[in-house]
This record gives structure tokens, C-alpha cells and sequence, in this order.
């Protein structure tokens, strides 16, 4: 099966993979932050590097989804190839910060790959204000998350909100992360636990 974690920087995805994935056994694949070659030099500049950072997160998330199904295990994976797709690329595009000819380049290749795998078996959305996002960018400290902008960050929230909203691939799971703490509350992650293993085992 494929467990995927959306929601948008900050939201605390990661954390979550990690702990579901020792909670019941599975295979965690996260997202490449630390090996991705364009990270930085996008937050220094993101007009030039938005496109190229855009087709290598599609490529990575793309490889991993056909990794997942060939596996034959239960994977949850952080982030899925949708949010690129629908959130990110979009409002760089609105930005002005990626230009008309990538932007439809991007979607084209994007519809092509969407159109050759399935999506995930449980998708579990993390939905988090733009103050509870700032507190937990700030808390882990990347060097390259400091020049983020609230703006930013407010519109891309806007964004996953409407993606969620049509979303209708699959089954899905909303929580709140400005109510709940998975690190520090055991009876969080315990709640979110059995709402996982009703969607996934359930008979409803």
C-alpha cells in the first residue's frame, strides 16, 4: 500500500512519515531536501531556478512513486507528486516567477507521468495556519527557509486548501496541526493512528 502525507512547508510531514512509519512497520521514503542540488540557489533566486527545481522534484517524486508500486511494501511517503503539480508550480507561475513557456512545459510532462501511475491508496492531509508554519520553519532552523515570505506561504496555503477540496483520487484524512502535537502528546498521535487504521482496515 501507499500512504501519502501532504500539506505545505512547515506543516509537519516529515515528523509524521517518520513516526507512522515506526508505529506500523513501514517504509518511510521522504522528500529530497538534503542531496537536491537546487534548493538553495532557488531561495536565493527563484525566477531563475524555479523551473529547474520544479523538474527535479517531479523526477525524484515520480521515480519514488514507481519505486513504491514495485516494492510490493507498505510505503508512506512525504509529500506527493500532486502538490508540485497543483500548488507549488502554479503559484510560481502567478508569481511571475517561472514564465508561461515552463509553466506549460512543466504541466505537459506532469499530465504524462500523472497519467502513468496510481495514486495513493490513503492520502492524509496536514492543515496548518500560517503562524503554527512559521513557528515549526523557524523551530528546525534551515538556512534556506529564513528568506521564505509570509506571502508566500499564505498563497500556497490558499492553494492546498483548493486542491483538497476537488480532491478525488483516492481515500483521505484532514487533520489540524494547529491543534494537535504528534512529538510531544502521545494521545495525538494515538487518535491519528486509528483513523488510519479505520480508513486502511476499516469496514466503512
Amino acid at each position: 500500500m501507499h500512504i501519502a502525507i501532504a500539506g505545505n512547508i512547515g506543516s509537519g510531514k516529515t515528523t509524521l512519515t517518520r513516526l507512522l512509519a515506526k508505529h506500523f512497520g513501514w517504509e518511510a521514503h521522504f522528500e529530497d531536501v538534503d542531496t537536491n542540488p537546487y534548493l538553495n540557489s532557488f531561495y536565493e533566486d527563484m525566477q531563475r531556478w524555479s523551473f529547474n527545481l520544479q523538474i527535479y522534484f517531479l523526477n525524484s517524486r515520480f521515480r519514488q512513486i514507481l519505486e513504491i508500486r514495485e516494492s510490493g511494501k507498505t510505503v508512506v511517503q512525504d509529500r506527493t507528486i500532486y502538490e508540485d503539480a497543483y500548488i507549488f508550480a502554479p503559484n510560481l507561475h502567478y508569481m511571475n516567477l517561472m514564465t508561461t513557456r515552463d509553466f506549460e512545459n512543466y504541466i505537459s510532462l506532469f499530465e504524462l507521468m500523472s497519467s502513468l501511475v496510481q495514486p495513493p491508496d490513503l492520502l492524509i492531509y496536514l492543515r496548518a495556519s500560517v503562524p503554527t508554519l512559521v513557528n515549526q520553519i523557524q523551530k528546525r532552523g534551515r538556512d534556506y527557509e529564513e528568506a521564505i515570505r509570509l506571502d508566500y506561504l499564505k498563497k500556497l496555503n490558499e492553494r492546498y486548501e483548493t486542491w483538497i477540496t476537488n480532491y478525488k483520487l483516492g481515500k483521505l484524512l484532514i487533520f489540524n496541526v494547529d491543534d494537535i502535537d504528534v512529538e510531544e502528546k502521545p494521545e495525538d498521535l494515538a487518535m491519528i493512528i486509528e483513523k488510519v487504521n479505520g480508513q486502511l482496515h476499516g469496514l466503512f
